[in-house]
């Protein structure tokens, strides 16, 4: 066997590989020869079948699947000997003429190929243990708590007819009756009789609840809205619609006394206990968010100690994926990239950053990970599978049995998974300073969060 480098340029390697016709045709001899025993042929007791006459009736197709074996063996030596760690699939270039694949399969030549590769680089791991990490950590706020419990009571709060010939105001529930056209078309689903509508809740879409404001019960009005151009049914996305519209009833919210009786409507013994329980709920949200702080300021440290040349072709796959996903939801909100007040070449240029910082990230978690033996247990994957099926009520078996079935499905799951662990195993080397912040702090907004990965 001959390899010969054609090419080495930073992560790209290309090598001409030949083999010769003699390694070929004795790897199909000794095919033939085990096949001898498993065959069955008109003529031949079982094993007796000559070796000349199984190359006449299965000889190219031996010598197909012998050069195919070879390939792959042949590469993984190679790669192998040469420490090389693949970033993408091998390219391989073979004879494409007639004549030269039919005295390839006839073994009268010898198997001369090309092997393209992109490899990953070798990474040297920082010194965790010399990491500074700040965490921030806010308390709950007897506010926070009272705060939490009035969002509690706005969305339970009962509503009441208002005095007749009132009118209706933001934050009042209308009850209507309406019936939507298209160029005068009634069109399906557009018609409701008994609809309560809240107004400013944003449910219906936009401009349909606004025009509601200061109709009373009993008028009819001609609301004019057009549906969002990425609404769920494509019938309907962006087109202008009318709406005849009655009002039936209004009524204006009514404030709740916040207290044990309250409490008890909800399912629990007193307000004592409601606010245990908004409480334990806040100081969740608050370590949950801490835990995000915390990993981003990990990763960012991560990036800043981990500069090296990421593979150019995991790089395009993943700034792709992001780029069709920006352009299908800005194509769908009919925004523009000067509505967002740059270009397409400037939001071209920011994404590529970050899809190499991405991968560059995911190659040194995947490094650490590996290094340290860290792993994802079958019980680590089922436990998530079973908080997804429990997010989705009466569909738990259907959760079930996708993921059952679905080892791409099962291989997300496991990655957040398998981050956090190598996130937690840092986390333990560095010297991590908590810091208090105040709630404000701990979610202020970050837009470069966007880019963890």
């Amino acid at each position: 066997m001959q390899v010969t480098e054609t090419l080495s340029e930073g992560l790209k390697h290309e090598f001409k590989i030949s083999v010769p016709a003699s390694d070929l045709d004795a790897k199909a001899g000794a095919k033939l020869v085990d096949l001898k025993d498993k065959v069955r042929i008109n003529g031949f007791r079982p094993g007796k079948v000559p070796v000349t006459h199984l190359k006449k009736v299965y000889g190219r197709s031996v010598m197909a699947e012998t050069i195919d074996q070879t390939i792959r063996d042949t590469n993984t030596q190679l790669f192998s000997e040469r420490g090389f760690r693949l970033a993408t699939e091998p390219k391989i270039t073979m004879p494409s003429e007639q004549a030269e694949v039919e005295e390839l399969l006839s073994g009268k030549t010898d198997l001369t190929y090309t092997v393209a590769i992109e490899v990953v680089p070798a990474i040297a791991l920082a010194d965790f243990k010399t990491f500074q990490v700040e965490k921030p950590v806010a308390e709950v706020s007897d506010s926070d708590v009272d705060e939490a419990i009035k969002r509690i009571a706005d969305t339970n709060r009962g509503y009441a007819a208002k005095a007749e010939g009132a009118k209706a105001e933001s934050g009042d529930r209308v009850t209507i009756n309406f019936k939507g056209t298209i160029n005068g078309e009634v069109f399906e689903g557009g018609t409701g009789e008994g609809i309560q509508v809240v107004i400013g809740s944003n449910t219906f879409i936009p401009g349909f609840e606004e025009q509601l404001t200061g109709i009373g019960a009993g008028e009819t009005r001609t609301l004019k809205v057009s549906f969002p151009k990425n609404y769920m049914n494509d019938k309907l996305a962006g087109q202008p619609a009318e709406f005849e519209t009655t009002a039936t009833t209004i009524e204006a919210p009514q404030d709740v006394a916040i207290d044990d009786e309250f409490a008890k409507t909800l399912g629990l013994e007193s307000l004592d206990k409601l606010k245990e329980a908004a409480r334990e709920r806040l100081v969740a949200e608050f370590a949950g968010a801490t835990r995000q702080r915390v990993k981003r300021a990990l990763l960012d440290r991560l990036d800043e100690a981990h500069r090296f040349e990421a593979p150019p072709s995991l790089v395009d796959e993943e700034f792709n994926l992001m780029w069709n996903s920006v352009k299908a939801e800005m194509d769908s909100a009919g925004k523009t990239f000067a509505d967002e007040d740059t270009t397409e070449d400037k939001a071209k240029e920011e994404y590529r950053k970050i899809a190499d910082r991405r991968v560059r990230l995911g190659l040194v978690l995947s490094e650490i990970g590996e290094k340290n033996k860290i792993t994802v247990t079958d019980d680590e994957v089922g436990r998530a599978v079973i908080e997804r099926a429990r997010s989705m009520p009466g569909r738990e078996k259907e959760v079930w049995d996708y993921y059952r079935s679905n080892a791409q499905a099962l291989a997300q799951l496991r990655a957040p998974i398998y981050e956090d662990k190598v996130v937690d195993f840092i986390l333990e080397l560095a010297n991590v300073t908590e810091k208090k912040v105040s709630r404000e702090d701990l979610y202020k907004d970050d837009e470069a969060e966007k880019t963890a990965a």
